[in-house]
């Protein structure tokens, strides 16, 4: 598979992600010093990266297990949990905190039904907290996925996720 045929994942069957997750290690031949650019690429593909595909990533590269965990576990951008369509993170960084982060992420709670952490029963949205997003003047803010909002106001949630779909 060549980056042209790298959008949309939702449609690949399981032979074909695993596939694309084999040319890659081939491609960085197998080498340990490329995993995290292995697994960024696996997780691309697959949205997370659970314990299968972690196990499967160590043996087509020779590696233990464990290594691959160590990595998978150390870095908060890889995931181990499949996330929901809608990755939500709310910014308590110090700006954000201050101007009411702490609201934003309760009126999110109520909404959604779901806590930090926890990806809604539909796997529409998913829900975490982060601790700077670069948008400290216009605080406080959260991102959706790769969108930012800044200025964000918790009577406001329901419109912003209302213009998702």
């Amino acid at each position: 598979m060549d980056t042209k045929t790298m959008c949309n994942w939702e449609n690949k069957t399981e032979e074909e992600l695993l596939a694309f997750v084999d040319e890659v290690i081939d491609d960085y031949q197998k080498d340990e010093k490329n995993l995290i650019q292995i697994l960024h690429m696996a997780q691309a593909a697959y949205g997370y990266l659970p314990i299968e595909l972690q196990e499967h990533i160590a043996d087509r590269m020779d590696i233990p297990l464990s290594k691959v965990s160590g990595v998978v576990s150390f870095y908060t951008l890889f995931s181990k949990e499949k996330k929901g369509k809608y990755v939500i993170k709310i910014c308590l960084g110090t700006a954000c905190y201050v101007r009411g982060g702490k609201k934003i992420i309760a009126r999110m709670k109520e909404v959604l039904g779901i806590d930090v952490g926890e990806t809604s029963e539909d796997g529409r949205y998913s829900l975490e907290i982060t601790r700077c997003i670069g948008a400290c003047g216009l605080a406080p803010a959260m991102a959706i996925n790769e969108r930012v909002f800044m200025q964000v106001k918790a009577d406001k949630l329901l419109d912003i996720l209302d213009d998702l779909e």
